[in-house]
């Protein structure tokens, strides 16, 4: 048996959308800025590569199963898919989901993560230009989102934490009357005979609990919590490095943030948020340059074995829980712009999955 129920976010942009279309070009899905990525500083790995799964596209069913049989024999219990829901029936990147609640395929477990907040420019470097906006219209739009969902919350394959299906807030302080939103579903679900709801949190530093009845929460790692906390910087050493070598002469290098890697896994879990409620969220590494260039964030030098003893202290964490509640959220299975990932790369090979393995069986 698992020592922990492992569950990795899952991102559905792998597949063209009219709106990306627009907003970035035609063709434009995750893979567009991943490729094109280029190291910015000394030792900045970049571009990163995949290696087994290539560069999927989301609408084949034979991508979608590939994900999930790699996932399950290392360990993962199940994925959980970002879930875009603007208000007012307004969706995005749903498709990916929608054919795997159709078809039945994959037979592997699945919850849902609701990803309410506003898409904006703000990682281009562009913080207001609005792409589209979140809204929340209030109890009638509650309603219509539960019965637009309620096939999937109805599916076997959908998790459970004490019989009830879980399901995720990304941003619960921006979510409007966030206990009217909990109350109606609750009371829907018990109207439409399920077991009732798991809601969790996704929280930021520093970690304030947000309002509303949530049953359980986690971090929402590695931005603001390492920007905010005791954290060493690597910037000045990297830039003393490069005017050494003379790359830029004497003038100083623009760069993203950079901190790294091992001093966040050795800061990850503090003593404020190990309370009652609380689902270790752990990071494999993080590099959104692809996305942001030099507006973007490093966490530098992840390698797996960091990565594993990450984990380990993670199942740690939950390890006098019911075997029930054991749950910890992996950020991400599949978020190559931010170079936050599980699937192999040219790189790493199998080797994050590898490690998952070990630390959670």
């Amino acid at each position: 048996m698992p020592k922990a129920r492992l569950i990795a976010l899952y991102l559905p942009q792998f597949h063209p959308i009219p709106e990306n279309d627009e907003w970035w070009g035609q063709g434009f899905t995750e893979w567009t800025n991943s490729a094109k990525a280029k190291p910015l500083f000394i030792g900045h790995q970049q571009p990163n590569i995949p290696a087994d799964l290539g560069f999927y596209d989301l609408r084949l069913a034979e991508s979608r199963k590939s994900q999930a049989e790699m996932a399950k024999a290392y360990g993962i219990e199940g994925f959980c898919y970002w879930h875009y829901w603007f208000g007012g029936g307004k969706r995005l990147l749903e498709r990916p989901f929608n054919e795997v609640l159709a078809s039945g395929e994959p037979d592997f477990p699945f919850c849902l993560a609701w990803a309410n907040h506003t898409w904006s420019g703000v990682w281009h470097g562009c913080p207001d230009r609005i792409l589209i906006e979140q809204t929340y219209p209030g109890r009638e739009d509650h309603v219509a989102h539960f019965y637009a969902m309620l096939n999937a919350f109805r599916d076997p394959r959908y998790m459970k934490i004490g019989g009830k299906n879980i399901f995720s807030i990304y941003k619960p302080k921006d979510l409007k009357e966030p206990q009217l939103f909990m109350d109606t579903w609750r009371e829907l679900a018990m109207k439409e005979g399920l077991g009732g709801f798991h809601f969790i949190a996704m929280i930021d530093y520093p970690w304030n609990p947000p309002e509303g009845d949530y049953d359980s929460y986690t971090s929402n790692p590695p931005v603001a919590m390492v920007a905010n906390q005791e954290v060493p910087s690597l910037n000045e050493e990297i830039e003393e490095e490069m005017l050494k070598w003379r790359f830029f002469s004497k003038q100083k290098p623009a760069l993203p943030k950079i901190y790294s890697y091992e001093s966040y896994v050795r800061n990850a879990f503090p003593e404020k948020i190990r309370e009652a409620g609380f689902i270790p969220c752990v990071v494999p590494n993080w590099d959104n340059t692809p996305r942001s260039g030099i507006n973007g964030f490093v966490l530098h030098e992840s390698t797996p074995e960091l990565y594993r003893e990450h984990l380990e202290e993670a199942v740690g964490l939950v390890a006098e829980l019911p075997a029930d509640e054991r749950v910890i959220f992996v950020k991400s299975w599949n978020e190559w712009a931010e170079t936050n990932y599980l699937e192999p790369d040219l790189r790493w090979g199998h080797r994050y999955l590898e490690e998952t393995r070990k630390a959670v069986n």
